[in-house]
């Protein structure tokens, strides 16, 4: 399995509480519900799509996996939201009980053994593991050199600091860009493949 980053993120790379105000305030963050001005059903949300189209499972870290367990059940009907809540769903936790998994086909990982069993799952025959929000699972991912891909969707708005998924080890890590597309609200659709190390 591909393991695939998929990420709102602002032009100073800021991916924190794209969804709502009270998504992450974590650090004083004013700013959630960020991305809104700038989606559009045909680009932005064409790129959720496809990614999610594109998987076979789901990686979270905890605090994305209890929004989106709090968020997607009660939304069923609707395609996306169907598939969401079908598809199989990992999520790493040190703290998580798996009686308090209550949303449909989740496994929790142990935090502990989380980087050898997410290697287990990327030498498995399969679509992508996809993850999405969980900013601290997404940098340790990019820095153990176990990422794939990352799909960006770059919004055109400064932040000024808040949660990014980038690793600050001050190592070099290559991408090949794959793709881009533009949407009429600015947003600009960016797939890169993480190259060899070299």
């Amino acid at each position: 399995m591909r393991i695939v980053i998929c990420a709102f993120i602002s032009l100073d790379g800021v991916v924190q509480a794209p969804g709502s105000p009270e998504e992450d305030t974590e650090g004083a963050f004013a700013h959630g519900g960020w991305t809104h001005p700038f989606f559009d059903p045909e680009v932005v949300g064409g790129a959720w799509d496809s990614a999610l189209n594109k998987a076979d499972a789901l990686l979270y870290g905890r605090r994305t996996w209890q929004a989106m367990a709090g968020a997607w059940p009660a939304r069923a009907g609707d395609p996306f939201a169907d598939r969401m809540n079908s598809i199989p769903k990992y999520v790493v936790s040190a703290t998580l009980a798996d009686s308090e998994l209550t949303w449909a086909n989740t496994t929790r990982i142990p935090g502990e053994e989380a980087l050898a069993h997410i290697r287990k799952l990327g030498e498995t025959d399969g679509g992508d593991l996809l993850v999405m929000g969980s900013p601290t699972l997404a940098r340790t991912l990019l820095a153990e050199g176990l990422a794939d891909e990352l799909v960006l969707i770059v919004m055109p708005v400064l932040l000024g600091g808040g949660k990014t998924i980038f690793p600050g080890d001050g190592a070099k890590h290559t991408l090949e860009l794959v793709s881009t597309a533009t949407s009429g609200t600015g947003v600009n659709v960016c797939t890169y493949r993480v190259a060899e190390k070299g």
